[in-house]
């Protein structure tokens, strides 16, 4: 059973934004699309350690504010010819609520 952390109302972010959310297990960027898609994902770019929470979200991607790689809000990985990857944590919304996977967010924080 998996055991999700409450950790913002959808609205608390907008829609083609993204917030850095600090639980007592870590610290992850938290993005919400233009469909109210949302995921999660460190919040530095594998380039120069960009912080993603401040790039633009674009469909199911964001782009890094410092050097404009383009990473998979889907998958964390590096779109087009550069390599890389940020690390991805489950992600849902029910009830009008942000959820994350607690036991992904502690392995992140004992890592």
């Amino acid at each position: 059973m998996t055991d999700w952390t409450d950790i913002a109302a959808l609205d608390d972010i907008p829609q083609r934004g993204a917030r850095v959310v600090k639980t007592r297990d870590g610290c992850v960027a938290v993005f919400r699309t233009a469909a109210d898609e949302v995921f999660a994902l460190d919040n530095a770019c594998p380039h120069k350690a960009g912080p993603l929470s401040e790039g633009i979200v674009h469909g199911a991607a964001v782009t890094c504010p410092l050097h404009n790689w383009v990473i998979s809000l889907e998958t964390g990985l590096v779109q087009g010819n550069d390599t890389g990857q940020v690390a991805t944590y489950p992600a849902r919304v029910e009830g009008g609520r942000i959820l994350l996977d607690a036991a992904f967010l502690r392995a992140r924080s004992a890592a």
